[in-house]
């Protein structure tokens, strides 16, 4: 299989269409799933509560997250690349993992284990955050090369 730039573009955007396609289920089987785990650990009914206001806030991030992204690919579809608004939308992208990560370390106040997704969602807007630095360093270096043409 001759696996070319197109392709890989294509599964990308299969993959944000997946990952949007199972956060419409988490959304909308939120009550369900909260109320089963909070039940399956034993604890009270207002931390089902407090887990579904945290996987709702978190849902409004993500959804931002996935739009931004299919944005993004959608423009390295039509071939451009090093432009401000794909450094629009990775900073957009790290925000919304900033604000994941914030939400989920304040709920580690009810539920510690966040303290681990916390983390992962600070670490992934560091990841994305430089790649944003490395785009807008690109587009500056781009700009500058077609002054002296």
């Amino acid at each position: 299989m001759n696996w070319t730039k197109d392709k890989s573009l294509l599964l990308s955007q299969i993959c944000v269409v997946f990952f949007a396609l199972l956060l419409l289920g988490l959304d909308l089987g939120a009550y369900w799933l909260a109320a089963w785990f909070a039940q399956l650990r034993l604890m009270p009914w207002q931390i089902t509560i407090a887990l579904m206001t945290t996987g709702y806030l978190c849902s409004v991030f993500a959804w931002l997250l996935l739009w931004n992204l299919w944005k993004l690919l959608g423009n390295l579809k039509r071939e451009q690349v090093f432009t401000e608004e794909n450094v629009r939308c990775l900073r957009r992208v790290s925000w919304c993992c900033v604000g994941a990560a914030s939400i989920c370390l304040v709920s580690c106040v009810y539920y510690l284990p966040f303290l681990f997704l916390a983390a992962a969602a600070g670490f992934m807007a560091l990841i994305v955050r430089i790649v944003k630095n490395v785009f807008q360093q690109a587009i500056a270096m781009k700009s500058e090369l077609d002054l002296t043409i």
